[in-house]
């Protein structure tokens, strides 16, 4: 597909969201306050500048400009019951004009570079603190079946990522509980950083864990292999209520192995 052919596409793709948003008729969060509701639900912290095999770091210093722009039309939000949250609702369409740079991207299962590019961080991000709560998720796409980069600093199992574009490929999420959350967003030198707060004490606490976890020798490569499981724990008693499979990890790798690594045949 020619540039031009493959900017159409995307240009018809972005309106076929708005049009359905239309039509849906979707509640989206849109109400900001500077004040926290009192509950922490969840805490995390990202380190922003992260060597991603043989990426060029300039791309990584544009990413922090792009995320702090991003995180400011975050910070604050508040998800009502019956609420959506959209990524994209939320940042609008990256454009220089805007202040966005060009960041590190996927496309077609390599890494690449565009304006706003980085800013699956973000998602990741958001994603792995609604992981720990009652919110409900209804968009989420991942970066499926390629494992791209070697771990540098993992803080959270391989598998939980997610994967945006403006605005088609969308994160959302859906408040389906009594309770009203609020996403907390910002950047400092080194971290982006995030809080879920919400109104009244949540019942329950989450454990999000990988097991299984492995590389094994197939044909047409080497692939990493494992399975994420979400616990659901009594908050008074401590006991385990529920554990749930929420991602099977097949995913073939693309970078070189340390000899250190076993793989499996």
């Amino acid at each position: 597909m020619s540039p031009f052919a493959y900017r159409l596409s995307m240009e018809k793709e972005i309106m076929k969201r708005h049009l359905k948003d239309m039509l849906q008729k979707t509640l989206f969060a849109k109400e900001r306050t500077k004040t926290p509701l009192p509950v922490l639900v969840y805490r995390h912290n990202s380190l922003i500048r992260r060597r991603l095999g043989n990426v060029n770091m300039q791309l990584q210093e544009n990413k922090a400009t792009n995320l702090a722009l991003a995180v400011s039309h975050i910070d604050g939000l508040l998800i009502r019951p019956g609420e959506t949250f959209s990524v994209w609702k939320q940042i609008g369409r990256t454009s220089k004009r805007k202040g966005y740079k060009e960041g590190l991207t996927i496309a077609k299962g390599q890494p690449s570079q565009g304006i706003g590019g980085g800013l699956c961080q973000l998602s990741n991000l958001i994603h792995w603190m609604v992981l720990h709560s009652e919110l409900t998720i209804t968009e989420h796409h991942h970066h499926d079946g390629l494992d791209l980069f070697p771990d540098f600093g993992r803080q959270i199992p391989f598998g939980t990522g997610t994967s945006i574009s403006y605005n088609y490929i969308d994160y959302r999420v859906k408040n389906e509980t009594d309770n009203t959350y609020q996403l907390r967003l910002w950047v400092d030198d080194e971290y982006l950083c995030g809080e879920l707060r919400a109104a009244k004490l949540l019942p329950h606490t989450f454990h999000i864990h990988a097991e299984n976890e492995y590389f094994s020798r197939e044909e047409g490569g080497i692939y990493r292999n494992g399975q994420v499981f979400r616990d659901t724990i009594d908050r008074v008693t401590g006991h385990c209520l529920d554990s749930q499979l929420i991602r099977t990890n097949h995913a073939k790798v693309m970078y070189e192995i340390p000899p250190s690594v076993t793989i499996r045949s």
